[in-house]
């Protein structure tokens, strides 16, 4: 099987997405595994796959599978390269796009000068949408750990997050925490886990160790959840500057009930086929 395919990024979370609309593609665990090896494939974070949506109000479907073969709910990063992928593409001509993701729909909407905002919906908060094992929704859980005791707030943004503090996150123990937090027993379907330091009320700087990726250069869903919890916290104002390693996304959430709205830009790298 021949596929023809994009490169991009969004701030260096880097996607190789494939156009499943105009041609026929059949994704195993193995194929995606090599598209993703870096090495030996085309080297991605994750494989983002464009197809017909399955009802009629929807524009796209918009699935997302990690690097090692797994398909997670969604990826705001992805979203804002998916919308910029079938405007260039011609795929579409709205700039207004409402997609279905296994996490929900939501909305792309691309600027005139090529930003991307996207509505990432409603937060999730209650334990058993996240999934998160506790006995009741609260801001803050404590997560046990073999040697300590993590104090976290647990989000849902169509996939699984938790969100710790920390006093600086480029000495944070990102490479150590991030691998007992994603696949900790209270989260059956494993998290991403987030390292946040609070700069000012309107900008935080922001390390993802991402399910089935590790840590990625940057994380759109990560930075709604942890504006999310800084903002339940009573840490952050209503849009917060979150600088990641590969650059900054803007994050407005008003409050509980609304929706997140996540604006940054989305970036081609290159067109290619390969043989699979």
């Amino acid at each position: 099987m021949r596929l023809r395919f994009t490169k991009m990024h969004g701030l260096g979370n880097d996607f190789v997405v494939i156009d499943g609309v105009t041609q026929k593609v059949r994704l195993s665990t193995e194929k995606i595994r090599y598209l993703a090896d870096r090495h030996f494939g085309v080297g991605c974070d994750q494989v983002l796959l464009v197809e017909t949506p399955t009802r009629p109000d929807i524009d796209f479907r918009y699935r997302i599978f990690n690097a090692d073969g797994g398909e997670v709910e969604n990826c705001g990063n992805g979203a804002r390269c998916f919308a910029r992928f079938v405007l260039e593409r011609k795929l579409t001509g709205k700039r207004s796009i409402k997609v279905e993701t296994a996490g929900g729909d939501i909305t792309l909407n691309v600027t005139e000068q090529g930003q991307v905002q996207v509505d990432m919906g409603v937060p999730r908060l209650n334990p058993e949408e996240i999934p998160f094992q506790a006995d009741a929704e609260a801001i803050r859980y404590d997560l046990v750990l073999p040697e300590q005791t993590l104090d976290i707030s647990a989000v849902s943004m169509g996939n699984p997050h938790a969100v710790l503090m920390v006093n600086k996150v480029d000495s944070a123990p990102v490479e150590t925490l991030g691998p007992l937090i994603e696949s900790h027993e209270r989260f059956p379907r494993r998290v991403n886990a987030g390292f946040m330091q609070v700069v000012s009320p309107d900008e935080i700087n922001l390390r993802v160790y991402e399910r089935g990726a590790g840590e990625t250069l940057a994380c759109g869903t990560g930075a709604c959840a942890a504006v999310v919890a800084g903002r339940l916290r009573q840490l952050l104002e209503e849009t917060v500057k979150v600088n990641l390693p590969g650059g900054s996304l803007s994050i407005t959430w008003p409050g509980p009930g609304h929706s997140v709205i996540m604006t940054g830009p989305a970036t081609t790298v290159f067109h290619g086929q390969v043989k699979i």
